[in-house]
């Protein structure tokens, strides 16, 4: 299945992609794309309804971000292993962790917004992994029973605020609008692999990143249970799983956004992402 959220920014309401490629709307079968909805038991109970049955929603609505009620949103730094070479750094002998603000979480086709002060507000496409059941201690062989599906996003980052100034990196990766997440979440049962999976992002129809999964140095179920060794992972909580090289970082010279590009990203089998940038 691929579920999705659609409507205003705040008041988005549950729905999914029928085969057709319509938008049908949930509203009054579950409460949303989230909690208890996205696992198991909710996930079979969708899969019970037939999507012709339900109201199509109109194709100009917005859509929002894919999953409701993230209380964290756990981004993996360096993790492939030819961005970590072109960004001049070693692969790390245990995944590099770091937080985004669940606030910069918005709808896959919102604005990249320029923080003011900004002059390094840079691209990142990335695999998302979204969990669907509470992950404690658990072992890599179960991990991927708590995955719920995967999503695109955009793990924007700006990096003067990341690296030029003293701190962590989360005041680079945090700002408002830095978290694109979507157009939907693909259940699990529909990714063969999530370790070869091709994806690409293009600035105004230019390739910038064209990689895959498969170069990625820590996979999905490794994540899933590193992390929750040192965290519980709750449903809706959202792994970014890192990005491949291409980051306007890493070309050379470095190159960043202006207001006015327009950037375009997708993964196969998870959709596609198109951004307006524009200045705050």
């Amino acid at each position: 299945m691929k579920l999705l959220r659609h409507g205003p920014r705040g008041a988005e309401r549950p729905g999914m992609l029928h085969t057709d490629g319509t938008i049908r709307d949930l509203t009054g079968l579950v409460p949303d794309i989230g909690g208890a909805v996205i696992g198991d038991t909710g996930l079979d109970m969708l899969r019970g309804i037939d999507p012709a049955s339900l109201p199509v929603v109109d194709p100009a609505t917005r859509l929002g971000a894919c999953v409701a009620g993230t209380g964290k949103f756990i981004c993996i730094g360096l993790n492939y292993a030819d961005h970590a070479a072109e960004s001049g750094m070693n692969v790390p002998p245990e995944p590099v962790i770091f937080m985004k603000a669940t606030s910069a979480i918005c709808g896959p086709n919102d604005p990249i917004i320029i923080p003011r002060g900004s002059v390094k507000t840079d691209w990142e496409v990335e695999l998302g992994v979204v969990i669907g059941k509470h992950a404690k201690y658990v072992s890599e062989a179960d991990a991927m029973d708590y995955v719920a599906g995967y999503a695109v996003t955009n793990d924007v980052s700006e990096r003067a605020f990341q690296t030029e100034r003293s701190g962590q990196w989360t005041k680079g990766k945090s700002c408002d609008n830095f978290g694109q997440l979507g157009p939907w979440l693909v259940t699990r049962d529909e990714v063969a692999d999530p370790q070869d999976l091709k994806m690409w992002l293009t600035v105004d129809g230019q390739t910038m990143q064209n990689g895959s999964t498969r170069t990625m140095v820590y996979g999905v179920r490794f994540l899933v249970h590193y992390l929750s060794q040192f965290m519980s992972l709750h449903p809706g909580d959202v792994i970014s799983t890192g990005t491949p090289p291409g980051v306007g970082l890493g070309q050379k010279p470095p190159r960043y956004l202006r207001a006015g590009e327009v950037v375009e990203l997708g993964i196969d089998g998870l959709g596609t992402q198109r951004q307006d940038v524009i200045a705050d």
